[in-house]
């Protein structure tokens, strides 16, 4: 028999021919599920595609609607939706034609699974909402549980963590009534990752150590390295990466017997997390780049974000500036690609998470570059905001305003080349000084020049010092020739230069520096712009920024 999914259902008329052939293709069905369990999809997808041609004109179709949508299960596991489709539609119409609710809910699972693999959430749900009432026809309790499992995670993709928690608890109560172990193991799986993102330890323990017992048992070896990369995020989550490390070795060890890439890749992450975190920095690259590798090689996008975000923080942990900002800045890419796909709270979130250690990067760069300077300490972080706020005020979008905000954060980056002499001197500056103190904006592009931002930040930081009527450096462009960016954070530049104490003079209050700015240095500033900033200050915008009690923030 196929697994205990399928009885043999062969009418009474079928012929001796017909029956050797559809009690062959139920060995193969079966001999595929072997394999599938131990991680060999291609081995398991032959057996599947062996045992459908064989049941071509017998009288068998809840068989032949099985062994279709064991293909398409298959080719879902290895990332090619078309083809899982086209298999998944077959397998529709073969179970309509003969009238089989059971396969007609199995095919309609099996598409909301590709929906949400899609991340079209909304036809996922309908499709596992429609199969689970044709599932209910014939009390396949099997299935309601398996569809109630997926009905959990849409909802725990969305973030609504209650109703997956009840859908999973409902799944989990189906399959143990059952007796069946292996599956009651895939949602034991499912709750211990949800319980660990709430930091309830003691029930994704709890889960997690069942599950694995249950997929070990039945010899799920791909599902047994999946529960043990999630024991090893467990044991990160709390800190205890000893512990971290045995779950990562115990998934490699069984990684290497079953065909998954993916799940390597995620045991190769977490050896990276470890090793980081054990200051083992050049093992931790070794692994981190191998989950790359693999990332990349699947089309794994959710991987590749999260381990293009840990090698940033290996990066920053090493010094190395420039490429914690290319990790970074390719982290953020892939989760606005996956985002573009499926507006999801999980994605979101770590979206959202991303952007907050990116600007706190490169925050902590400019001031570990502006520590040289013993007048402009916190100048970054105050440019930054009264340029973000201008900036908004001008009309600028969140997305670019993201981007700006590194700019205007990094403008000042170049001043690595300027010697602390220079930057501190208690006086005017002779010629030559003041030529190597003017190299600093093309220096600054030249450090940024290898980091592909979405938004090109290099314009604002190479042209910050030009004058609207002309005579700047680097390049003496004048009016609408300067990048917007570049006028917007020269007025903020320039604004926080005159209210902060310099060597050579003490700190001007906000409205002497405004009415300098509007006097005497008028030829410097786009006019309309410098209209708006006078704006803000009269809001008392710029007051709360100066005097630290209030910094721009991104709206959400």
């Amino acid at each position: 028999m196929s697994g205990g999914e399928q009885g043999l259902d062969v009418a009474p008329e079928t012929g001796a021919v017909q029956v050797v052939e559809i009690v062959s293709a139920a060995t193969l069905l079966d001999d595929g599920k072997l394999a599938e369990r131990q991680g060999q999809r291609r081995l398991a997808r032959g057996c599947y595609e062996q045992a459908l041609s064989l049941l071509a004109g017998t009288d068998a179709p809840a068989l032949a609607a099985e062994a279709a949508r064991s293909i398409g299960r298959t080719y879902r596991d290895d990332g090619d939706l078309d083809a899982a489709g086209e298999a998944a539609l077959l397998s529709l119409a073969i179970a309509e034609a003969a009238g089989d609710a059971r396969g007609i809910a199995h095919a309609l699972n099996l598409q909301g699974s590709l929906c949400q693999f899609r991340g079209d959430l909304d036809h996922a749900r309908a499709l596992y909402e429609q199969a689970r009432t044709v599932a209910a026809q014939p009390g396949d309790l099997h299935l309601v549980a398996m569809i109630d499992q997926n009905l959990g995670i849409v909802s725990n993709i969305r973030g609504d963590l209650g109703a997956a928690l009840e859908a999973y608890q409902s799944a989990l109560d189906g399959y143990r009534a059952l007796g069946h172990t292996e599956h009651a193991g895939l949602v034991l799986n499912n709750m211990g990752m949800l319980y660990t993102d709430l930091g309830r330890w003691d029930e994704a323990d709890a889960c997690l150590a069942e599950a694995s017992t249950a997929c070990e048992t039945v010899g799920n070896l791909s599902a047994a390295v999946m529960v043990q990369v999630n024991r090893a995020e467990l044991r990160i989550a709390q800190e205890d990466f000893a512990q971290a490390k045995e779950a990562c070795d115990l998934a490699f060890r069984l990684g290497e017997r079953v065909e998954d890439p993916r799940a390597l890749g995620e045991v190769h992450k977490n050896y990276g997390i470890i090793f980081r975190e054990s200051h083992s920095y050049r093992q931790s690259d070794e692994h981190l780049s191998r989950a790359f590798d693999l990332a990349t090689q699947t089309g794994d996008l959710l991987l590749l974000a999260e381990t293009a975000r840990e090698q940033a923080e290996l990066a920053w942990r090493r010094q190395q500036n420039q490429k914690t900002l290319q990790c970074l800045n390719l982290a953020h890419r892939t989760f606005a690609q996956l985002r573009a796909r499926r507006d999801l709270a999980d994605i979101r979130g770590r979206m959202e998470s991303l952007e907050t250690t990116f600007l706190e990067i490169v925050r902590r760069w400019g001031e570990s570059i502006e520590s040289a300077d013993q007048y402009t300490q916190g100048h970054c972080t105050r440019v930054a905001d009264y340029a973000c706020l201008l900036a908004e005020a001008a009309g600028m979008d969140r997305e670019t305003l993201f981007w700006f905000r590194m700019g205007a954060l990094l403008h000042d980056v170049g001043k690595i080349v300027v010697p602390a002499g220079i930057l501190n001197k208690p006086g005017w500056l002779t010629p030559e000084e003041r030529a190597v103190m003017e190299r600093h904006p093309d220096a600054g592009v030249e450090l940024l020049a290898e980091v592909e931002f979405p938004w090109d930040i290099r314009p604002m930081v190479r042209h910050h010092h030009e004058r609207w009527g002309g005579g700047g450096y680097p390049t003496g462009i004048a009016g609408e020739e300067i990048p917007l960016s570049a006028r917007i954070l020269c007025i903020a530049d320039v604004c926080d230069a005159l209210s902060s104490e310099r060597p050579y003079r003490k700190a001007n209050s906000l409205d002497k520096s405004l009415e300098v700015m509007s006097t005497e240095m008028a030829s410097h500033f786009d006019p309309e712009l410098l209209r708006l900033f006078h704006d803000l200050h009269q809001q008392g915008k710029l007051a709360e920024i100066a005097g630290g009690t209030q910094s721009w923030a991104l709206a959400s």
